[in-house]
């Protein structure tokens, strides 16, 4: 999830993602110390870790400790916590189910509330992922193809370069604020319980909340639909008042 100014100043770093070279690597050649892991299974063990404790509870410590190793093993593998977290968040988004061809013979409406609703649906399955998008722009493979993919479609039906980015950045944010949401600590109350507090105001203080009470709380699916579809009608007329410099037309990749 990304605005441009972000996307720019972490695009000026190294690639995240990338292999890292480090005095822990350094070390760990003159010394064969404990036995290497695979990347996969120290970023499937550091979600685990996420998803049961959150993300507070994702330390290279506790890493090695759930993979019967050192921190040194570790180290052969990521820079940092913030390089560990960059691959988890990565793993995430490689969750999202997306058929890039399918999406390209849909209206552009249609496969942006499909990509929206396959990137929440990834998003749901760990909701303790979520605050950690809010803290970086996601720049791994995984991330990199979902957001090409989305402007790619806007940009081949007549979106103009300004406006597909600030599309695709107001549905990120939509998408990642409704992720956070789950993460959020819930009262005692369930839908029931809750909806009966409604009915039970006063009416005479509150005539306003008691007549829609039949209708609360609004589940989350639901507010989620009806928000998304607000977003593509307001695109639908903010694309209609761009300029048309240019007929819209299909890429063969």
């Amino acid at each position: 999830m990304d605005t441009l100014l972000p996307l720019l100043r972490w695009l000026s770093r190294i690639a995240i993602l990338r292999p890292v070279t480090s005095s822990h690597q350094q070390e760990s050649r003159r010394s064969p110390g404990r036995p290497a892991i695979p990347l996969d299974r120290i970023v499937t063990t550091a979600l685990q870790i996420v998803d049961d404790d959150g993300a507070e509870a994702l330390s290279m410590r506790t890493l090695a400790q759930a993979l019967d190793s050192g921190t040194a093993t570790l180290y052969r593998h990521f820079g940092s916590r913030a390089d560990l977290i960059a691959h988890v968040v990565d793993r995430v988004f490689g969750g999202v189910e997306l058929d890039a061809a399918k999406l390209r013979t849909m209206t552009w409406q249609e496969a942006g509330k499909t990509a929206a609703r396959a990137m929440f649906d990834a998003l749901r399955s760990h909701p303790n992922v979520a605050p950690l998008l809010a803290e970086d722009v996601p720049l791994g493979p995984n991330a990199m193809a979902a957001r090409e993919g989305l402007i790619g479609i806007l940009l081949d039906n007549g979106f103009p370069p300004e406006l597909a980015a600030l599309s695709y950045a107001t549905l990120a944010r939509y998408i990642l604020g409704f992720a956070i949401q789950i993460t959020g600590t819930r009262s005692d109350l369930d839908d029931a319980r809750l909806n009966q507090v409604f009915h039970d105001l006063d009416p005479r203080t509150f005539p306003a909340t008691v007549s829609v009470a039949d209708s609360l709380p609004v589940p989350l699916d639901d507010e989620f639909a009806f928000g998304l579809e607000l977003i593509i009608d307001g695109l639908i007329h903010a694309l209609q008042r761009y300029p048309r410099g240019r007929k819209p037309k299909r890429r063969n990749s």
